[in-house]
């Protein structure tokens, strides 16, 4: 496999790895504060997400209200795993390979 071709791979799947723990930290967060409060896993899930919840608020105007802001962080990587997956298909198509 070229390398252009893994390194899309690579960070169309840490995209993903991303989104999921955004997906469990807000399925955290549905049980409430007190079991958001001193729970390892959400402070984990917390932890590595950060990056993309920080990029989410510096891209939002500062009228969208925090609570918005891990939906926002959420289909930014929904568009950038997106978005790697065509690129991803366009590299192998023009490669004649047949990339899963």
């Amino acid at each position: 496999m070229p390398w252009d071709i893994l390194l899309v791979t690579v960070v169309r799947a840490l995209a993903e790895v991303a989104g999921l723990m955004l997906l469990a930290r807000g399925l955290l967060w549905l049980f409430g504060p007190k079991a958001r409060k001193g729970n390892f896993i959400y402070e984990l899930l917390t932890v590595g997400v950060a990056p993309f919840l920080k990029l989410a608020r510096t891209i939002s105007p500062r009228f969208v209200a925090d609570a918005y802001v891990p939906s926002i962080a959420f289909f930014l990587l929904f568009a950038i795993w997106l978005g790697l997956g065509i690129a991803k298909a366009a590299m192998c198509a023009s490669r004649d390979l047949q990339c899963i």
